[in-house]
Parts: C-alpha cells; structure tokens; sequence
C-alpha cells in the first residue's frame, strides 16, 4: 500500500509540474440590472465584491422577467444581448460580434424559470462548464433564493474561468486512471469482495432465523393447516398453498446445505450471493406462510387468540390511513384541496370506523371471518383507485410539459406495479394476500415512493436539459460565447 501511494504521489507531482497556484483577485466592477427586482443588492454586491477570480473580470448580473411557460432558450440569450446593444454596449467588443474581454455575465428569468452565463473570450468556458455553473445553483433557484442562487453561479464561475490545465477535469481523470491502475487490485480485493462477504453474512443470518422458525413450528403448522375449513373462500384458497408446503420446506433444506457449505473464501463470491438469495427467499416465504396459515386457523374458527390474528390483517390497512395524513396534510403535499384529495379524506375517515365497527361485529358474532376479510379487500380496492385518481392531479400539478407528465406516470408505474418479495423485507403477507396472490392494489407507501422518484426525474431531465447557445433572429451574426438552462 505504501508503494501504491507513493506512485500516486509521484504522478501527481508529474501532472503539477510543481506549478504555483494562480493569482486571486476580487472583481474589477460589479454591475447589478435587476429589472426583475427579485434581488437584494444589500446582500448580493458585498458578497460578489468578495468573491475571488483567478484574473480581473466585471461581474456583471442581469434579471428579468420572461414569458412564462417559455422552452425556448434563445429567448433570453437575446433579451440579454438586446439589454446590451441599449443600455451597455461596453458589454460588447469593438466590433459588436461578441462580449467584450473581462467579463462574465449572469443572467436569470425567474419568471420563465431560465439562467443564462455569457462570457468575453478571453473568460470563456466550455459549454460542460457552462452548464456546471447553472447546476450549481438549481435548487435554490427552484425554491426562489434568488440572492443566494446569484451568489453560488458567480462563485461557481469564478472556480471555472482560467482555471489552470492541472485542475482541470482532464487532469484529474488521468490521475484517477492512474490511480485505479495501481491500486486496483487492493481495492477489489479490500472493499468488493469484504462488502460482499458481510452481506451474505448478514443475508445468510436472516435466511436461518426465517428456516428456524419454520423448522421449529412445523408440526403446529400441520395442525393448524388440518383445522382450517376447507368450504371457506379464503380457507380453501390457503389450503392450496399448503398443498405444496412440504416440497418447499423440503427445497428450503437442500439450499440451507448448500448455503452453508460455502467457505469463507467462497462468500466473497458474486456466485454465492445467488445461492443465499435463493436460500433466504424461499426460508422467507415459508415463514411468512406458516404465520398465515396458524392467523387463518384462528380467525376462521374464531379460536383463542383470533383477535390478534385480525388486528394482523387490518393492520397494514390502518398503517396506510395513517400514511395519508402525510400524503394529504404534510408540508410536501401536493393539491390538498382538490377533489381527489377530499375523496382520499372521505375514504379515511369511513374506512376508519368501517374496521372498528368489524372488530366490534366480529366479537358479537353480528359478522363472519370472511365477511370481514371481503371488507378488508374492497377497502383495498378502494383506496388503490382512489391513490390512482390522486396520481393523475398531482402528476398534473407538477409536471409542466406532456414529456414530464409520461415521465412521472412511467416512474409511478415502475414502483407501485413492483411485485412484492415475500421472502425478505418489512413486507409480511396476510390471508388477503396469500388466497389471492395474483390481487393487486396500491398502497400509500409505494404511491409516495413512486411521486417522489417520479418528480426527481423531472427535475433531474430539467437540469440537465440541453443548453441553448443561439441569439435568435435578432442576434444576426453575433456569436459572444454564452448558454442559458432551464431549472
């Protein structure tokens, strides 16, 4: 390790070339145009005059208020180069074609939610770094810092403009490069392989403890399997799934074997994780099974201890009513007082007293067993049409442009549509589940999930839209380097 290190000191020196660092200076002049007037100069033109240029550069900032909607950014490319031509033509080089040397402008629509970074030739930038600029700044733009979003881009701008070659990404990566070449072996070996052993450690002590457990209660299992009405709906359906439980246990076994005749050396294997997997899979199933199969027993037969086995059933319904206090009352929440909102409010509170009132029925015996799962799984039904309702106003609500709206609706759809692992995770099925195992539903958890992922993609692909470079018409042969951003 001390030989890897000392290359890598070798080539970073090689890559220097032992070269000082460049000069720090503040700005020539700081030229605030806020005729958008969403700026606080008291804050911004201290923090601007301190902030540190490798040469001497006029700052200068440019706001204004753009059409709202717009996805063309040659509009504000030509708002600023009009700004320019009429109020500071000093802006421009002699021959009027491009910024003058020594300046750097930025420029921010926050009406049309777009940036703008121009540079005189002698400052300019790639268009990557450009764009690495009006990044830098994205969030607190989107949450209208106007002041501090100005700040961080012209900070981040003065990192990027003549920035030597040595500092430069290119010289970075052939550093990086040089660095995994020789210390690439050690890292495969210290890190990959080690975090692969400890989590077939870990995944193989979770598989056992779920192999256990069955073990333990097989014979409880049979007999609870023996006493379930088999003229139930749900009881014949879960007789089914019993059907094949010895064979499973049976498999459960040999891969129980198998798992554990892996050495030490062969956990650090990608080949291994395939074999606990599997293991823990199906040791999960059967574990999750055997529960539903004694929570069927006692429920159907109103055994002793039947009350537990139905708060069990209810009980992910109730967790979700409760998630909708966040989805529909927490700060993030979208569209409280739309009409899908309301009807998600109304479905609470009756579905609330739905359940107690079946606890209390259940107890006189004014209610079956199955008349309460039925219950169980039209509220499910239910809600999951009712969050699906809900999806389409916010996804209306958030998404500016039809691509968005596919884009959110796609993210949304890969999260609530994921089929459930039964064999690991906080997910436990229910008799529900288990006699119909191909019933789908949505629930609260994986709708926030999929809102969530669906609308960082849309800031993500906002982000990182293409730069726009063009002046428009008006611009005529004009080509100062410069690019504006959506954000």
């Amino acid at each position: 390790m001390r030989r890897i290190l000392t290359t890598l000191l070798l080539i970073l020196i090689a890559l220097t070339g032992g070269a000082g660092t460049a000069a720090a200076v503040t700005p020539d002049e700081v030229i605030i145009e806020d005729t958008a007037g969403v700026l606080d100069t008291n804050k911004l033109v201290p923090a601007l005059e301190s902030v540190e240029f490798r040469e001497p550069t006029t700052v200068a900032v440019y706001t204004y208020n753009g059409p709202a909607g717009n996805e063309d950014g040659t509009v504000i490319n030509a708002e600023v180069l009009r700004f320019a031509r009429d109020e500071h033509p000093e802006w421009l080089s002699e021959d009027g074609q491009k910024w003058a040397d020594g300046l750097f402008i930025f420029a921010l629509d926050p009406t049309g939610r777009w940036t703008g970074t121009y540079f005189g030739e002698d400052r300019k930038i790639s268009l990557d770094r450009q764009e690495d600029i009006r990044e830098q700044a994205g969030d607190l733009f989107r949450a209208a810092q106007w002041t501090d979003g100005t700040i961080t881009s012209v900070e981040e701008a003065a990192k990027l403009i003549n920035r030597p070659w040595y500092l430069s990404p290119g010289a970075i990566l052939i550093f990086i490069v040089a660095a995994i070449a020789a210390a690439g072996s050690v890292i495969s070996y210290v890190v990959v392989r080690r975090n692969r052993r400890n989590k077939n450690r870990k995944l193989l002590t979770e598989a056992d403890a779920s192999y256990s457990s069955v073990t333990r209660d097989l014979d409880a299992t049979e007999v609870n399997a023996n006493s379930i009405p088999d003229d139930s709906s749900y009881g014949s359906r879960v007789l089914e799934e019993y059907r094949t439980f010895m064979t499973r246990y049976n498999k459960a076994t040999e891969l129980n074997n198998a798992a554990h005749a892996l050495s030490e050396k062969d956990l650090m294997k990608s080949s291994s994780t395939a074999v606990i997997e599997e293991y823990a899979d199906a040791a999960g199933e059967l574990d999750g099974l055997d529960d539903v199969i004694a929570d069927t027993n006692a429920l159907l037969n109103k055994a002793p201890g039947w009350e537990r086995a139905w708060d069990r059933q209810a009980g992910p319904l109730y967790e979700d009513l409760d998630r909708l206090d966040d989805l529909l009352d927490g700060k993030e929440a979208v569209a409280k007082g739309s009409a899908t909102a309301q009807a998600l409010l109304s479905f609470r509170q009756h579905t609330r007293e739905n359940l107690a009132g079946a606890s209390a029925d259940l107890a006189e015996n004014r209610m079956t067993p199955e008349q309460a799962l039925d219950q169980i799984r039209a509220a499910r039904s239910e809600l999951s049409d009712l969050l699906k309702n809900h999806a389409d106003t916010v996804i209306s609500a958030r998404a500016k442009t039809d691509s968005e709206r596919r884009l959110m609706e796609k993210e949304l759809e890969k999260v609530v549509e994921k089929p459930l692992r039964r064999g690991r995770g906080d997910y436990r099925p229910g008799i529900v589940d288990t006699a119909f195992p191909a019933y789908f539903y949505y629930t609260v958890g994986s709708f926030n999930t999929g809102i969530q992922q669906g609308t960082h993609s849309v800031e993500e692909a906002r982000t990182s839209a293409s730069s726009s470079t063009g002046y428009g018409s008006s611009g005529g042969s004009f080509s100062g380097a410069g690019s504006s951003g959506r954000f």
